[in-house]
């Protein structure tokens, strides 16, 4: 079936059309309109078409038919002609690696022999003349200067000649020796080739990958820092000069945010050099200028640590077919000796600084891809880069928060006495900007007219963040007051009236709306609504339910040493794109830098401790050992001066109560050594695991005749906990049964803690049918002492669907053969 030259159609058999181009023309614009039109359509076409007149229906039928296989396969060639481009820049990028790989182990080889012939010997130079890379003394690093530069124009052409030299050297030579990063898989799908420095000054990461936009939107995009690194807070372009061959140097200045209280924030003074190589290859390096002399400088600025890049940049080659390869070096010296000891591995680990700058560029130029080629309206009718651009203000608002720059109008307030919470005031126009003179549904404007933050910073002890963050934001009740959300909400918003201190318990039940997910799930913005129990007075206006804006990143446990946050913000339910932003939450921040992943089956497990025989109190976390890392916390207020005295006492009173709820869940994920002696500290009203796991195994036994567990002593728990079937007890107590225990499989399919698992009742996982069939027969296992369920769908505490092949349900006694509780067990369950 194709177009024909003639003016005529003819039917073969009836099976063969040809069509005139006219005709074609016509089918071609109802395709547009209606790919798959209905019988009604076809011959409401033939009627508006004279010259479809003398076609059948059914031949019409078969041309849509045949079109869309056309459009099918077109789309297919074209996706698989994509993916085909990309793994060939893949697999010549994968050469290239091999290749310095190969480079980089035969200078080891060389250094080992040289190192066993002349073990005296402590000095070994070697040069790579390909990159000019130099290797000294086993270490690979760069020639250090000791002598000051001379910063005049042509010096500076001289320094920027030799970074260019010493980045591409790092970038595809062996003048670093660089390791895979741990947890990172290189493939078509990857975000790219990420690898950590080992053994060089410093701490240095080197990722390269595949973007789909050309090299010059690439350099554009990569030089604009600000705009893709949530840590930087300013970059400043001093002066400006240009090359001979047509390259430019720019004298930069920039500041970057600490991230977290216990440290001062850094700035750098460098220069960059932007030139094109030879080969049409766009290089942009920097370096730091921090010695030299006959030339420009920067003083020092109060409240920052000057810091120095080392030899680093951007290597964009074009990719054929389009996109661009990218070669990207960090070499950072961010003098970690100006932070207590603690924190000094946030300054010395390379695989936070891959994280959160190295790979950051990667994700931001691939989600600016994305955007450009699905160019798609999210969640809440927002675009992407909507989106993106309300992340980045709730990043940069808690950023701010975090460090209280005095030249952004934070002061401190005087303390209580005790320096566990930090409260700074902000009352200058630029920050009230964000509150002030904003219409309201009654007609009045807003009154805040300054903002509060209440701040802290606390030591985490064998938590991995990641774990702690999902609970923070799946089981918000067990450590927010939500009225004080309430307050906020109604802060950036209320009438001219004092506004008023929440009462607590006002404000209950929280609903999570997805509202956008970021490039690979790395981060992810939802809306909160939290319902409310109840209505304040009319004449203090506050909402009937408060929506928070909510950004979270850092929740894949398996990601190693990741930084993980949760940063809201109270929004209106209209949820304009300008609405005032004034965000809250958490930052942990691993500490260690050698941890190992955490394995899957700890993600919600408040009872590792169960596994005591084969942990000492040493090692309390299994394989991970002692870790520590740093929780970082900031709640902002919008309130009126008037009323500072006492907004502060709320504030400092309710970051406490934070604090000691953070640490309350955090010791029941992860037990302490002290915990690991004394045993299993139980769930309220459930006795002493040990005990409960024996009534569970003798109940069975005497109901269904058969052994549950094998009995092995004073392992019978572990058995319990390991058990391959979803176990869960419910209380007899509370109507509808509510749970007071799970194994590991159980807590698995519920998705949930054992600290949260007590506010799910069993009526809340099944499905209709499931709740018919638990009120009918729920009597008869306390009469009968068990009963067999037929598999069917239940829900987990995440709203994801858990099909079991069967359930049985029996009653547990206690010593004195009381029931005690009701045990439910699931055979054979999965997510659907």
């Amino acid at each position: 079936m194709g177009g024909g030259s003639n003016n005529s159609h003819h039917i073969d058999n009836g099976k063969y059309v040809r069509y005139t181009p006219e005709q074609v023309e016509a089918l071609e614009r109802l395709y547009n309109d209606c790919p798959k039109p209905s019988s009604m359509r076809r011959q409401q076409l033939i009627r508006e078409c004279p010259i479809l007149s003398n076609i059948e229906p059914k031949q019409i039928k078969v041309w849509f038919q045949n079109r869309r296989c056309r459009e099918k396969q077109r789309k297919e060639a074209s996706r698989l002609q994509a993916v085909n481009r990309k793994l060939t820049a893949m697999n010549k990028l994968l050469m290239e690696e091999n290749d310095r790989l190969q480079k980089q182990v035969s200078h080891l080889v060389y250094e080992n022999s040289y190192f066993r012939q002349h073990p005296q010997n402590g000095n070994l130079t070697t040069t790579d003349t390909s990159c000019e890379s130099v290797v000294t003394s086993g270490q690979h690093h760069l020639t250090p200067q000791h002598q000051p530069r001379d910063a005049s124009p042509a010096g500076l052409l001289s320094i920027a000649d030799e970074t260019l030299t010493e980045f591409i050297s790092k970038a595809t030579g062996t003048a670093v020796e660089w390791i895979q990063m741990p947890g990172m898989k290189p493939g078509p799908d990857s975000i790219g080739i990420v690898a950590i420095s080992h053994g060089c000054t410093g701490i240095a990461a080197r990722a390269c990958g595949l973007v789909g936009l050309d090299p010059t939107r690439v350099a554009e995009i990569l030089k604009d820092r600000p705009c893709w690194l949530r840590d930087c807070r300013s970059l400043d372009i001093v002066n400006v000069l240009s090359t001979a061959n047509g390259g430019t140097l720019e004298l930069i200045y920039m500041q970057m945010y600490a991230p977290t209280t216990l440290a001062p924030a850094r700035d750098f003074w460098m220069l960059r050099y932007t030139s094109v190589m030879e080969d049409g290859s766009l290089v942009i390096c920097e370096r730091s200028l921090n010695n030299t002399q006959n030339g420009p400088s920067m003083p020092p600025s109060p409240h920052f640590v000057r810091a120095e890049i080392l030899p680093s940049g951007y290597l964009i080659r074009p990719c054929e077919g389009g996109g661009s390869i990218l070669h990207i070096v960090d070499h950072f010296d961010l003098e970690p000796w100006s932070v207590p000891e603690v924190l000094r591995s946030l300054y010395e680990s390379s695989t936070l600084l891959a994280q959160r700058t190295t790979m950051a560029a990667l994700r931001y130029l691939r989600q600016i891809s994305q955007e450009i080629s699905q160019p798609n309206v999210s969640g809440w009718g927002r675009r992407p880069a909507a989106l993106r651009a309300l992340s980045q203000r709730l990043s940069k608002g808690f950023n701010e928060a975090v460090n209280g720059f005095s030249d952004e109008g934070w002061s401190m307030l005087e303390s209580d006495g005790i320096d566990d919470v930090t409260l700074l005031v902000n009352s200058s126009p630029t920050k009230m900007m964000m509150t002030s003179s904003l219409p309201f549904s009654n007609g009045f404007t807003s009154m805040p007219s300054a903002v509060l933050c209440a701040k802290a910073s606390m030591l985490l002890q064998n938590v991995p963040p990641s774990i702690l963050l999902r609970f923070l934001r799946e089981h918000r009740q067990e450590w927010a007051d939500n009225s004080i959300d309430a307050y906020s909400a109604a802060a950036i918003k209320a009438g001219p009236c004092s506004l008023p201190i929440p009462r607590p318990g006002s404000f209950g039940g929280q609903v999570i709306l997805p509202l956008a997910h970021t490039i690979e799930n790395e981060e992810f913005m939802e809306v909160i609504k939290l319902k409310s129990l109840g209505h304040y007075q009319e004449d203090m206006m506050m909402p009937a339910d408060v929506f928070l804006l909510q950004m979270c990143s850092g929740v894949d446990e398996n990601a190693v040493e990741s930084c993980s946050e949760l940063i809201f913000a109270p929004i209106d339910a209209s949820f304009s794109d300008d609405a005032p932003i004034i965000p809250s939450g958490f930052r942990i921040i691993p500490l260690d830098t050698k941890s190992e992943g955490v394995s899957p089956n700890r993600t919600l497990d408040l009872a590792s401790a169960l596994d005591v025989g084969s942990r000492t109190a040493g090692d309390s976390c299994g394989s991970r050992g002692n870790t520590k890392s740093v929780m970082t916390i900031a709640f902002q207020l919008a309130f009126e001066m008037h009323m500072q005295e006492n907004v502060a006492s709320m504030a400092r009173q309710y970051v406490r109560s934070v604090i000691a709820s953070v640490q309350r869940v955090a010791v029941a994920l992860s037990p302490s050594s002290h915990q690991l002696s004394s045993g299993l500290r139980p769930p309220p009203a459930s006795p002493e695991a040990h005990t409960l796991a024996r009534w569970i195994s003798h109940s069975y036994r005497c109901y269904l005749g058969v052994e549950l567990l094998k009995p092995n002593g004073t392992d019978l728990l572990k058995s319990l906990w390991h058990h391959p079937d979803a176990l869960m007890c419910c209380s007899l107590k509370a109507l509808p049964p509510v749970f007071t225990f799970a194994n590991q499989a159980g807590l698995d399919m519920l998705e949930t803690t054992l600290v949260a698992l007590q506010d799910i009742t069993l009526d809340k996982i099944f499905d209709n049918n499931g709740k018919k069939t638990l009120c009918s027969d729920f009597p008869q296992i306390m009469q009968q002492g068990f009963m067999c369920i037929d598999g069917g769908i239940c829900m987990s505490s995440m709203g994801r669907a858990v099909t079991y092949e069967k359930a049985v349900a029996w009653k547990v006694l206690n010593d004195n053969e009381d029931p005690h509780c009701i045990c439910v067990m699931f055979l054979n369950w999965s997510f659907i």
